[in-house]
């Protein structure tokens, strides 16, 4: 008996109900959980807003009530008698003695500090009590003149040393101003009242001014310039209010209240500015500072939300229990079903029948019963028909060996072949044709049969050409289609007629892919301008002995503005454009290619110098009135053309493109005239220079002239070097220290020499790491430009790896930010194929572009390399940190490592771990050294 097959799911139905339910209420205890912990908190909150205004209300209140009841003082201690009597007399002695008999009472009963009285002008008439001196700490002289013109009472709040209430009222003697008396009290009691009500704690600052020093250093609170003149619970709440003042400012607690952790508890401040009586306006000396411990409602919460979040669980728990408990037998009969119902397809009837089987006559208790009972009726069934179609097959397979002899094979090739197949005789009229060559002409066989052959299918017939014969058809609807026919006799037709079969082969397409391709052989298929190729072979038919010419070498300006700001494809409009006019304008003046990315040519055969400067300027002047204009930007065209002239520049190809390629750059120096030809000794000495770099780098890549530096790089936690950055350098000949690549590199890019040079840096580094054998040490290697836009770097990578036997993981390509956005399309194919190999990416100098976060998500880079610029002047450039801080930021959000280079003392160093920087690189960590 065949076994069953193993199932072919790797989790049950009852598992993966119970693994979603399980989600599913897990998620919705979490969010319960959530919700009770938002809605507590969001209560304690309010909670906490609405202490906090009645705290200010109960302190304006009391300080109001407190003005109030200084102002009713001061007007029974003015409408005494004695001192009517005394201003009446203007006895100063007497007006001195006046209030003798009230002031003890007014002293400890009411709490005044202060008493005095002043005439009409301001001026001290008597003094009672502790007089305060200072003009910060008595009212001005305008407050009181300000009594006498009102005629009515008013009040001052000053805080200095402390912070006092002033109460002046007008002293009318027979209905006549006579003079004025003020009070003074302090806030304490204020203080007092306000603690009994609110039951939080409660401090009196003030600010000090100066160098103002106080007897009680310890109330001193520095961060704030403040002084503690008052507070409750003071061995508490001062070493509160000190931690506070470190961390929060006293304009940032007034608009709102800050919590703190202090010791273990959790406290929350507020401040409430004093109002002056006079302009109610918030007091820049005093304020009170309300304190309190919040530690027990947080503590509750969270003990109301652990409850909440237990009760959950097991309410979970629970139901996973119940659902396991109904689902298990059943889901147990589907399982048994499931792994026995497929032996139905391979003929085990009686294996099924033996597992599923009920084993009762009962009827059938729900939809599991049902399904057995159907399975064990098809098995039945099923074995009895598959008796009858072994039967019948027999005698099937002895009529279709029968038929298969029969079979017209011709005629079904014919009606089935998508090719035209006609069998014409000797008058060249058609026999026989087949149906696609019917719909092609769209005639019915009728028609055909009979007509002339050359009439119908060769019209256009060409000469014959490696066996086959090419021919034009017209079809009815108009369109030309091109035909490869090959004929073939047949010996004997009907009635022993001789007959030729022609097979017709629909070649339109292939036809037009040639003719496609032939043109993009020799053009540019953005702009239709000639090629690099072609011009390069143009070039060399030109450049030969006996002939003269001028090669213009043209660079766009700022182009890459256009690609950051607009986009890649408002810079193809620009290249468009800039083409369509060379077409309409230059065509008549020489062959004109597109070099590739922004870089055009033009070669002048037979041109003077005064001719090739003359288009030079006509380019230049035409180009100005290009201009495009995206979303509200506006791109103008500009470029620097090089001129340079053969032989005169250059006897061959390749030295006139290096010519007009540095005559271009020499332009580049020129704002003004942008176009520069050859011509002067400074030109001379310069091309003499660059050809001395060439050929000594040509020189260095043949003889082992290079050599290999390294740099670590290391994590930011525990400063532990974890790969190495490759440097090149170049062997000094006699009298030279090593050369910098600042020296042959830009040589290098020009010339081409580039690609060369990164290829033999890969190389070398992988038989470095060859060399160390089984370890994990990685090694970043930099990438040019003009390599990663070469579509032979991947394999040539595959191949190195595979040759020198180094994991792939192991390296890490390094590219510029602006190498990889200049072409961005095809930068990232090939970064993203590196990277599939196994390789890590990482981009360099990032920050430095326009656009720079535009592309950080859509290129396949794994490190961010953060630009040099912004490091080293980071402890004291707001600007740099800014922008650092967002760089970590976003690359964290995309899933990027960040590296900081130029990292060179450790102030730098501690910035960068701060904000989360992952690894570091520069002279503080690592000096360049030799490998």
């Amino acid at each position: 008996m065949k076994k069953s097959s193993p199932r072919p799911y790797r989790l049950s139905l009852k598992w993966r109900a119970f693994a979603l339910t399980s989600l599913v209420l897990l998620g919705l205890a979490v969010l319960i959980t959530w919700i009770s912990y938002k809605s507590l908190m969001d209560q304690f909150q309010n909670d906490q807003q609405a202490s906090q205004r009645d705290q200010r209300h109960q302190i304006e209140t009391s300080l109001q009530s407190a003005s109030n009841g200084l102002k009713e003082l001061a007007a029974v201690a003015a409408a005494s008698g004695s001192l009517n009597l005394a201003l009446s007399s203007l006895d100063p002695d007497q007006i001195a003695k006046s209030l003798q008999n009230q002031w003890p009472t007014l002293q400890l009963d009411a709490g005044i500090n202060e008493l005095a009285i002043f005439d009409l002008q301001g001026k001290p008439l008597a003094f009672y009590g502790e007089r305060m001196k200072g003009a910060d700490r008595t009212p001005p002289i305008s407050w009181l003149l300000q009594v006498v013109e009102s005629e009515k009472p008013n009040d001052l709040l000053l805080c200095a040393t402390s912070c006092l209430q002033f109460a002046a009222v007008p002293i009318l003697v027979q209905g006549e101003n006579a003079g004025i008396l003020m009070v003074s009290r302090s806030l304490v009691d204020v203080m007092s009242y306000f603690q009994r009500s609110s039951g939080g704690d409660i401090a009196l600052l003030t600010r000090r001014k100066g160098s103002e020093e106080r007897n009680d250093s310890e109330r001193e609170i520095h961060a704030w310039n403040s002084y503690s003149l008052a507070l409750t619970h003071q061995n508490v709440v001062l070493p509160v209010i000190k931690e506070i003042s470190q961390k929060v400012s006293v304009d940032e607690l007034s608009v709102h209240p800050e919590n703190i952790e202090y010791q273990g508890r959790q406290y929350e401040a507020s401040v409430i500015p004093l109002k002056t009586g006079r302009e109610n306006q918030a007091s820049s000396s005093g304020y009170f500072l309300s304190i309190e411990d919040v530690t027990q409602q947080l503590e509750d919460i969270q003990s109301m939300t652990r409850v909440v979040f237990l009760v959950a669980l097991l309410g979970w728990l629970c139901s996973e229990v119940f659902l396991l408990f109904i689902l298990w037998k059943p889901i147990f009969r589907i399982r048994l079903l499931s792994q026995h119902l497929p032996g139905l397809a391979r003929g085990e009837f009686e294996e099924l029948r033996a597992q599923v089987a009920r084993h009762s006559e009962s009827r059938a208790q729900d939809e599991i019963d049902v399904l057995a009972d159907t399975a064990i009726e098809l098995s039945y069934q099923l074995e009895r028909l598959e008796n009858e179609v072994s039967a019948r097959g027999q005698m099937l397979r002895k009529q279709v060996g029968e038929l298969e002899r029969e079979r017209d094979l011709v005629s079904g090739l014919m009606n089935t072949a998508q090719v035209l197949v006609v069998v014409h005789g000797g008058e060249d009229d058609i026999l026989m044709t087949n149906r696609y060559a019917m719909e092609l002409l769209d005639a019915s066989e009728s028609k055909l049969l009979g007509g002339a052959f050359t009439g119908h299918f060769l019209p256009f017939a060409r000469e014959f050409t490696d066996g086959q014969q090419e021919s034009d058809l017209m079809t009815p609807n108009g369109e030309r289609r091109t035909i490869a026919w090959h004929h073939t006799p047949l010996s004997t037709w009907a009635h022993g007629k001789t007959a030729t079969i022609s097979v017709g082969l629909d070649i339109t397409d292939r036809k037009i892919a040639e003719v496609r391709l032939a043109w993009l052989a020799n053009r540019d298929p953005l702009t239709a301008l000639y090629n690099r190729r072609y011009f390069e072979e143009v070039l060399t038919h030109a450049v030969v002995s006996d002939m003269h010419g001028a090669m213009l070498y043209m660079d766009l300006d700022r182009f890459k503005e256009v690609n950051e700001l607009g986009g890649h494809q408002a810079g193809d409009q620009l290249l468009v454009m800039i083409s369509e006019l060379f077409q309409k304008q230059l065509t008549h003046s020489g062959t004109i290619a597109r070099l590739g990315g922004d870089e055009f040519a033009i070669l002048m055969e037979n041109a003077s110098p005064e001719q090739a400067v003359l288009l030079a300027k006509t380019i230049t002047q035409s180009l100005e009135k290009i201009s495009l204009n995206v979303d509200g930007q506006r791109h103008r065209a500009i470029a620097s053309i090089g001129i340079a002239l053969y032989p005169d520049h250059g006897a061959t190809p390749k030295e006139l493109m290096a010519s007009a390629d540095f005559a271009m750059y020499r332009a580049k120096e020129d704002p003004v005239q942008r176009w520069h030809l050859l011509s002067s000794q400074t030109d001379k000495r310069a091309l003499q220079e660059r050809v001395y770099w060439e050929e000594r780098i040509r020189h260095a890549l043949e003889h082992n002239g290079f050599e290999l530096w390294g740099q670590p790089i290391a994590n930011v936690e525990g400063l532990e070097v974890t790969h190495h950055e490759v440097l090149l350098r170049m062997r000094p000949s006699e009298g030279e220290g090593i050369i910098s690549p600042g020296s042959f590199i830009p040589v290098a890019e020009r010339s081409g020499q580039i690609v060369t040079i990164d290829r033999w840096v890969i190389s070398e580094s992988l038989k470095m790491m060859k060399s160390w054998g089984s370890t994990d040490r990685r090694l970043a290697v930099n990438v040019s430009g003009q390599s990663l836009h070469d579509e032979t770097l991947t394999d040539f990578l595959k191949a190195s790896l595979e040759a020198n036997d180094v994991a792939a993981q192991r390296l890490i390509i390094e590219v510029t930010e602006t190498t990889a956005v200049t072409d961005f399309s095809t930068a990232r194919c090939i970064l993203q194929d590196i990277r599939d190999m196994g390789c890590a990416i990482a981009l360099d100098d990032f920050g430095v572009g326009f656009s720079s976060f535009y592309y950080l998500d859509q290129l396949p880079v794994d490190y961010i390399k953060i630009d040099g610029s912004f490091i080293q002047d980071l402890p004291e450039n707001r600007r740099s940190q800014m922008i650092v801080r967002a760089i970590v930021e976003i690359a964290k959000g995309f899933g990027k490592q960040t590296v900081a280079e130029f990292v060179d003392r450790e102030a730098v160093y501690i910035i960068l771990k701060e904000y989360g920087v992952n690894y570091i690189q520069g002279y503080w960590l690592g000096k360049p050294q030799p490998f």
